[in-house]
């Protein structure tokens, strides 16, 4: 591939392997764009975003605009006379004006196999609905939410046990290695952006507070599907005793009896749902390490019969 210049925008760890692929295969970066330096942690200091910690590393320029609405951050940008852009969850939406000054366009980086999952947040929407496969779209963006020309796509699997966390990284790195593609055949001119299809479209919006709650009146399988959607951020919990207790790994069972939502049918983490039960196999409480469930019982006995809250 012939040397481009590209912006690069993106924003959290997601982002990063498609910036260093970028940077190995010789790409010249003319600018990175990322969110603003939030509050973080306890002391609530604020904290670079992953993209502008890797391109400070690389010795590039990076830019933080809170908006790219103003007639001058449109002009600075077309000023660069990118070949193209690179979006990666940069999180805000680009004008029009920014979306025409790249004279290959603007490619977004999207976590599914568009038009399913168009939206905030693919990975775990498509882990929650149950799904066996999804992946990696290269797409040129438009002015609508993920409807943009598909240029590459392809497939990877959502394994039984698979993580939001560990599926975030497999398609980070498979999107990191396409767009590389998606660049060298819009170049050459043997890629042509293609329209979605029509039909299968579906929305990810992005995860509410009070979605990560267990609520054992739903079904077993849901809820071990809830565990791994929300895993490891922003994990998922249940109230004991007043207690938040987080789960970090969960699997459905078809319990010997059957008993209300919430309880807690053996002594090992066993509970009732709507539907099947839970087994509870890694926990965590506040300010505590993780550790599996019978660990957790040693210190912290929930007795069979116990019946556990489920939100009002």
């Amino acid at each position: 591939m012939r040397r481009l210049r590209v912006v690069f925008m993106g924003s959290p760890g997601f982002a990063v392997p498609a910036l260093e692929s970028l940077i190995s295969a010789g790409t010249e970066i003319v600018r990175v764009y990322c969110q603003p330096p939030r509050p973080a942690g306890r002391g609530r200091k604020e904290r670079a975003c992953p993209v502008e910690e890797a391109a400070r590393r690389h010795g590039l320029e990076v830019r933080a605009p809170k908006s790219l609405k103003g007639a001058a951050e449109q002009e600075s940008f077309a000023a660069l006379r990118p070949d193209a852009a690179v979006v990666a969850a940069y999180g805000l939406l680009l004008p029009p004006a920014i979306l025409k000054a790249p004279r290959l366009g603007c490619l977004n980086i999207h976590p599914s196999l568009l038009p399913r999952w168009r939206g905030a947040a693919p990975i775990p929407r498509a882990i929650l609905a149950g799904d066996r496969e999804t992946g990696v779209t290269i797409m040129a963006l438009d002015e609508g939410l993920d409807t943009g020309a598909i240029v590459l796509m392809e497939r990877a699997a959502i394994g039984p046990e698979t993580t939001a966390g560990e599926l975030g990284a497999e398609l980070a790195n498979l999107g990191a290695r396409l767009v590389l593609a998606a660049l060298e055949g819009l170049d050459s001119g043997t890629l042509s952006p293609r329209p979605q299809p029509g039909e299968g479209a579906t929305y990810a919006p992005k995860l509410q507070p009070g979605e990560e709650r267990l609520d054992w009146r739903e079904s077993a399988g849901l809820l071990a599907r809830k565990v791994r959607a929300f895993a490891p951020r922003p994990g998922t919990w249940f109230d004991l005793d007043g207690e938040r207790i987080r789960v970090l790994a969960a699997a459905a069972e078809e319990p010997a009896t059957k008993a209300a939502p919430g309880t807690v049918l053996d002594d090992r983490l066993l509970i009732a749902c709507g539907n099947g039960a839970l087994r509870l196999l890694a926990v965590q409480r506040a300010g505590r390490a993780a550790m599996a469930a019978d660990a957790f019982l040693r210190g912290r006995q929930v007795a069979a019969g116990t019946v556990l809250a489920s939100p009002a």
